[in-house]
């Protein structure tokens, strides 16, 4: 079992070194050097370029209907930030001057 599935999010400190989840060699690495191990290392990640790497699973189970076509399955991640901006920076407007 490839240990990076057990968590769904992993934020490493950033490695021009580590490339792919599960080490150097994908398709043949049997839980050698990779991700948990490199989370291991407890590099700090403040001030520094982070790496978010992320699991995203999807389960279909196929129906009569399915045949012969297929349908798709879409999934994706998305950052968005909360709390970003003190206030709305697209309303830009200078403030009001009274002329009494």
């Amino acid at each position: 079992m490839r240990e990076f599935f057990n968590h769904d999010l992993w934020v490493p400190a950033y490695d021009s070194n580590q490339l792919h989840a599960p080490g150097q060699y994908v398709s043949q690495n049997e839980g050698g050097p990779g991700l948990p191990e490199w989370i291991q290392e407890n590099r700090p990640l403040v001030d520094t370029d982070v790496v978010i790497w992320h699991t995203i699973g999807v389960l279909h189970l196929p129906r009569p209907e399915d045949f012969p076509v297929m349908p798709v399955e879409y999934v994706g991640f998305t950052l968005k930030p909360v709390g970003f901006f003190e206030r709305n920076p697209a309303l830009d407007l200078a403030p009001p001057i009274c002329h009494i």
